[in-house]
């Protein structure tokens, strides 16, 4: 596996520690927090808060990508994002990555100083997506998506996926050593599919890249335990030790403490 990514100023060695990456969502509509972070002066503050609450970089999505979601423009997404990544930049040093999976508000988020692309699509929804993070040589999160979640073997399905989108990622010039994988926990999966990922975690690790975890709040922990967005925090928390304890290495949260006390943990109890 890639021993190391550089991202901004910092150097994440993969398998020492399991990196936290906090979830800022700057949208009216996003599932959990939805229209809390509009305004760009609390978008700061709370990008600020799960920094000091030991996040290693700031997630930043302005379009919800919730199960039936609505898609917006470009220029949408951008007019919510770039405040935000300017401020931050400005007024912090903190490590940013950007949610989104259009081209042109990747390539201004990264003109505007964010690190790091967060593709939902996995470089497969615009074309472009690959060349632009080849050229800005920033590191990408390539996500496991579909439009169905009909598979003939799921787990054999989502490595034969991704591996297309690394196909795509190499092909364009992207470096090895820029890419991170993410299994896509509630897209194109049932709660019974979601379950069976987060047990077969550790195959993603055959494809030889970091994995990062995002399944925080979702609704497969809801449903699971019949409870609302607002009390999934424990269910969460379990995923977390159960990821890390499979050889994920990065834990998408919203909850930063709480996981951060988890992660410290469990890999006091898994890792040399």
């Amino acid at each position: 596996m890639t021993k190391e990514t550089h991202i901004a100023k910092t150097v994440w060695q993969w398998g020492k520690r399991t990196y936290i990456m906090g979830i800022l969502n700057v949208t009216p509509d996003s599932f959990s927090d939805g229209g809390r972070y509009l305004n760009v002066d609390k978008a700061v503050a709370q990008a600020l808060r799960m920094a000091s609450e030991g996040a290693d970089i700031i997630d930043i999505g302005a379009e919800s990508t919730k199960p039936g979601y609505a898609p917006i423009s470009s220029e949408e997404e951008l007019d919510r994002l770039l405040p935000v990544i300017q401020r931050l930049r400005a007024e912090t040093d903190l490590v940013l990555s950007v949610d989104t999976y259009k081209v042109r508000t990747a390539e201004l988020a990264l003109a505007s100083g964010a690190h790091m692309i967060n593709d939902i699509w996995g470089l497969k929804r615009e074309k472009g997506m690959a060349t632009l993070v080849a050229a800005s040589k920033a590191p990408v999160c390539i996500m496991h998506n579909r439009n169905n979640t009909t598979y003939h073997n799921l787990m054999e399905d989502i490595l034969s996926d991704l591996s297309q989108s690394i196909a795509i990622a190499l092909k364009a010039g992207v470096q090895e050593e820029q890419i991170i994988l993410d299994p896509g926990i509630g897209f194109a999966k049932t709660v019974a599919q979601n379950l069976e990922v987060m047990k077969h975690l550790e195959r993603l690790k055959s494809l030889g890249f970091p994995v990062l975890l995002g399944a925080s709040r979702k609704s497969f922990i809801g449903k699971s335990l019949g409870l609302d967005v607002q009390d999934r925090l424990e269910g969460t928390l379990a995923t977390t030790a159960i990821g890390i304890s499979k050889g994920v290495d990065i834990i998408r949260v919203h909850d930063v403490v709480q996981n951060v006390r988890v992660a410290k943990m469990t890999d006091l109890l898994v890792r040399d």
